[in-house]
């Protein structure tokens, strides 16, 4: 028997089981669009959700994009069928002193920022090319511009796809396939704790965008056909100081912001402990 498929254009998006991912789908369920979705965590309740919205269509991968078996599985997935939007939002990040890291770690955060996520493009975009049509949106982030202190494996894998994002854009221009990158800032979403940022003024204390509008902002920039967007004036001004300042300016503030110990609750309780510990050692 032939297999059959929806009429519906279709959308691939990746890790959508939560944050900026999970509404990128959304936005996609809303405007009329078949999805797969992927996540290396459960999508039950995701898929539940877009079918209440209206998905006729959904499947859905649990992989681990980092690797190119978990890649594959993603494009098994699509049966053959035509992929009219890819929204590579996949991610991860591993904070701390770089010494203390883990090396399976840091290669994690690399395989699915960088490594796992090119490969997924350059199989999709092939078959975009061929037809002369598509849309592509990467999520890249505004700490790409940044030396990312206690953050510098993400922040430098971030660097990579915004300037990769930009340059395959200028390859595929005249191709009919439009590439676009989303560059959010810090947003409500479950990276911070899967970072290892509780205690840092960023995980704990930073005031942190919307997911939805941030997600909402990078489809609309897609559609639109535009290069790349920031969310918010705030990450705006962000990048601008990021550009203008020297570059370990720049790492020096993110330092204030990443470095274990740096939350407002981390400071209070070793003001506690070097208060008790100065009274202890007047007792003695």
């Amino acid at each position: 028997m032939a297999i059959t498929h929806s009429l519906r254009p279709l959308a691939v998006v990746t890790g959508a089981s939560s944050g900026i991912g999970y509404h990128l789908a959304r936005c996609a369920v809303e405007e009329g669009f078949d999805l797969v979705v992927a996540a290396d965590t459960p999508l039950d309740e995701a898929v539940m959700d877009f079918k209440s919205l209206g998905a006729q269509d959904v499947v859905c991968v649990q992989a681990d994009l980092a690797t190119r078996e978990g890649v594959d599985q993603l494009c098994h997935a699509l049966d053959g069928r035509e992929v009219d939007v890819l929204l590579a939002n996949a991610g991860h990040g591993a904070a701390g002193p770089f010494l203390e890291l883990d090396i399976a770690d840091i290669q994690h955060v690399i395989n699915t920022n960088v490594t796992g996520t090119i490969y997924l493009i350059q199989q999709v975009a092939r078959g975009m090319v061929a037809r002369g049509q598509g849309r592509i949106l990467i999520t890249g982030s505004i700490a790409g511009f940044q030396p990312g202190s206690f953050h510098a494996v993400y922040n430098g894998s971030k660097a990579f796809i915004d300037s990769f994002g930009e340059a395959l854009r200028n390859e595929l221009k005249d191709t009919g396939v439009s590439v676009s990158i989303l560059m959010p800032g810090a947003t409500d979403t479950e990276f911070f704790a899967r970072a290892h940022l509780q205690g840092t003024y960023m995980g704990d204390d930073l005031k942190k965008d919307d997911p939805a509008k941030v997600a909402k902002a990078g489809w609309d920039a897609m559609m639109d056909g535009e290069a790349d967007v920031v969310y918010s004036v705030k990450n705006k001004l962000q990048v601008i100081a990021s550009k203008v300042m020297p570059a370990q300016a720049v790492a020096a503030m993110h330092r204030k912001i990443a470095e274990p110990g740096s939350s407002k609750e981390a400071k209070k309780e070793a003001q506690k402990e070097r208060a008790v510990a100065k009274k202890d050692g007047a007792d003695k």
